[in-house]
């Protein structure tokens, strides 16, 4: 019997440290299988990852002439069309009359430099307008009376022979004087504004969309501009001046030789409102 006793106070404590064993397992089984939910979800999260991946590359397919012209303001959501509000509330009924059209151009003046400028045909002017496209304001406008215009030239830039200048494309002028000519004192100063002329390029941003191409089309504006001046030129003659506008096709000679100031000013788009990136120490 003793033995027998003996027998069944072994079994049962071996059963007893049976069970123990596997309680004590049980938590490391339970920390498994719950370490395999973040292994599962991890593929998605490596999914999710690769999103924003995908997104920066398409931004870096830019290429260097985008990403330039995607510092001017004008290109910015609202700017273009504040601008031209602000301008046509400037233009006076009386004078101007109504506003047959409005360009985005680029000026360039007798010592290369370019301007951007918002340029508009009303019935009886041709208004030449600075707008500060970050401070939403028109700087000056220049207002030519259309029935002054006398001939509009149009071609390629010239320079004289040993000039160091040079630029590409083509360009339009407008003269309103025939007869008037620069004085020297004029033709050397770089803030002369008494010319009688006005001389136009393309604006950098008129391949950016269709819109801003039709905007900045220069042909269509040489031929706006001349139907507008001689519809000015019937109605409202001039006294002792020809009547009629000359059209062109001639090199715009601009008399400048070294051009370090012009050259400093167009390379780094000084002429026009665009970001200059941060300044600081």
């Amino acid at each position: 019997m003793a033995e027998t006793e003996e027998k069944t106070d072994t079994v049962s404590t071996e059963e007893q440290q049976e069970q123990q064993e596997q309680q004590q397992q049980e938590p490391f089984l339970e920390t498994d299988s719950s370490s395999s939910g973040p292994g599962d979800s991890q593929p998605a999260a490596r999914a999710e990852s690769t999103e924003p991946r995908a997104a920066a590359a398409v931004s870096l397919t830019l290429t260097p002439d985008q990403f330039k012209r995607r510092k001017f303001f004008v290109l910015r959501p609202g700017s273009l069309n504040q601008a031209l509000k602000d301008i046509e509330a400037l233009v006076d009924k009386e004078v101007d009359g109504s506003v047959h059209s409005i360009w985005l151009m680029a000026e360039v003046d007798h010592w290369n430099n370019e301007k951007e400028r918002i340029v508009l045909i009303t019935e009886n002017s041709l208004l030449v307008c600075k707008y500060d496209f970050v401070m939403f304001n028109c700087d000056q406008v220049q207002r030519i009376p259309l029935n002054f215009v006398d001939r509009i030239s149009h071609g390629a830039f010239a320079f004289p022979k040993h000039s160091l200048i040079q630029r590409d494309g083509e360009g339009l002028r407008v003269f309103w004087d025939r007869l008037r000519e620069p004085s020297f004192i004029s033709r050397w100063n770089p803030f002369a504004i008494d010319f009688p002329f006005v001389t136009f390029t393309n604006h950098p941003v008129r391949n950016v969309n269709d819109t801003l191409a039709a905007l900045c089309d220069i042909e269509k504006f040489r031929e706006q501009l001349k139907d507008a001046a001689l519809r000015a030129h019937s109605i409202k003659p001039v006294p002792g001046k020809a009547n009629g506008v000359l059209v062109l096709n001639q090199p715009l000679f601009i008399e400048a030789y070294v051009g370090l100031m012009s050259f400093l000013g167009n390379q780094n788009k000084l002429g026009y409102c665009m970001a200059r990136g941060n300044i600081g120490f």
